[in-house]
C-alpha cells in the first residue's frame, strides 16, 4: 500500500487570513467561510497543481477580500458538475463548495502556472 505524502502546512496562511478579517471586524461566520475556501485551493494547488508549498496572497480592500493560491501548473480548472463527483467520491467537490461560499471564483493563467482565486465582499 502506497502512501501520500502529507500536505504543506497552510496554518500560517489561515492565521493571517482571519487575524486580517477580524481587525476589519467581519463576522466570524465569514472568516469561517474564508477559511474553508483558501483550504479547498490550497490542497488543490498542492494535490492536482503539484505544487510543494503553493504561494497565497490575501488582500482586504475596500470591503473585499481577495484570496489568491498559486501553483506552477498551467492547467486550468475544469468546471464539471458536482454530482459527476459520485456520492462516494473522495474528491470533485471542492471548487463547487468555494464557489458556494463565497461572491465571486475564478482562475488566472500566469507565466508559470495559474492563480485560483475568490472573493468575498463585506456584509453590509
Amino acid at each position: 500500500m502506497s502512501t501520500l505524502p502529507l500536505p504543506p502546512d497552510w496554518s500560517v496562511a489561515r492565521e493571517e487570513l482571519r487575524e486580517a478579517l477580524v481587525r476589519a471586524g467581519w463576522p466570524g461566520g465569514t472568516a469561517d467561510d474564508a477559511e474553508l475556501a483558501l483550504c479547498e485551493l490550497f490542497v488543490n494547488a498542492w494535490k492536482h497543481g503539484g505544487s510543494p508549498a503553493p504561494l497565497v496572497v490575501v488582500v482586504l480592500l475596500e470591503g473585499v477580500l481577495r484570496v489568491s493560491v498559486a501553483d506552477g501548473c498551467p492547467k486550468l480548472p475544469e468546471q464539471r458538475a458536482a454530482e459527476s463527483a459520485g456520492s462516494y467520491a473522495l474528491s470533485g467537490r471542492g471548487l463547487h463548495l468555494v464557489r458556494s461560499l463565497t461572491d465571486r471564483f475564478g482562475a488566472d493563467p500566469r507565466r508559470s502556472g495559474k492563480s485560483v482565486w475568490f472573493e468575498l465582499d463585506a456584509a453590509a
